[in-house]
């Protein structure tokens, strides 16, 4: 049986950097097997791009929208698409 795969780009806002929450970001996108970057913004808030599993990317929407312990997560905008198959791995851009 084939796995369905999927790209999503989170834009996540609320009391979000400076708190580990890239490193959680990171953890969490690994955990589940998926690939790209989370990155801060210079509103305050944190991109996340990932793909891989669609289940996968569902757990971590779902870990987006918790956050780590000293987040305050205020919003989570999800939008879906088709993988570029542009990442090798997931990691942590400058931002």
């Amino acid at each position: 049986m084939e796995v369905s795969r999927g790209r999503l780009r989170a834009l996540v806002t609320g009391k979000v950097q400076g708190i580990g929450f890239r490193a959680y970001v990171l953890q969490q996108a690994r955990m589940q097997g998926l690939v790209g970057y989370v990155c801060n913004l210079e509103d305050g808030g944190v991109e996340v791009v990932a793909e891989g599993a669609q289940l996968g990317l569902e757990h971590l929407v779902t870990a987006l929208r918790g956050g780590p312990p000293g987040a305050a997560v205020s919003g989570v905008n999800v939008d879906w698409g088709n993988p570029r198959n542009f990442y090798h791995r997931f990691e942590i851009r400058p931002g």
